[in-house]
């Protein structure tokens, strides 16, 4: 069994500036210490990173844009302009299958449109799909706060089939 880490939209206008998310700092921090694990046991690493509109705080080549966490040679860095990272590349899932992949680790923005579509995306993809818990983050709805859209979003993923970890848990060996 290989194992990928998919970090998707970890950009600048989420966890930086003006607008970031309400638990940008401790996210920040765990998407680091989750990609520095990645990169110490040798697993495939993913960087997506979200094309938004003209004007968009995710504009391409803005600072908005720029991914926080920079890939290093060898990495694989996606651009999509949809939720689902494997239907924005189609070869995505390929690629990943070609290195011997088959669980994919998801990590990332925003809970509710990325992270979710790209889930679903890897499960129809026939990826084993895990969340880690505190791994992924998003904003306020108005209704509810960022942290219980991301817990919901946590529940509807296991209803589907994707496992659920805590940090502690998540293995790249």
């Amino acid at each position: 069994m290989t194992i990928a880490l998919l970090l998707v939209d970890a950009q600048r206008n989420m966890l930086e500036g003006d607008a970031p998310i309400p638990a940008a700092t401790e996210l920040r921090l765990t998407l680091a210490t989750l990609l520095a694990h990645a990169r110490t046991a040798g697993a495939t690493v993913v960087h997506i990173q979200n094309d938004g509109p003209p004007g968009s705080p995710d504009e391409p080549h803005t600072e908005g844009w720029e991914l926080v966490l920079a890939p290093v040679p060898g990495e694989i860095v996606v651009r999509k302009e949809v939720g689902d990272a494997f239907a924005a590349n189609p070869g995505l899932a390929e690629t990943l299958r070609g290195l011997g992949v088959d669980q994919v680790i998801v990590a990332g923005l925003q809970s509710e449109f990325c992270i979710q579509a790209t889930s679903r995306g890897a499960l129809n993809a026939g990826f084993e799909v895990f969340l880690p818990h505190g791994a992924h983050g998003t904003y306020d709805d108005g209704t509810s706060a960022a942290a219980e859209v991301s817990n919901t979003v946590e529940r509807e993923l296991a209803a589907e089939g994707v496992e659920l970890l805590g940090l502690a848990e998540v293995d790249f060996g």
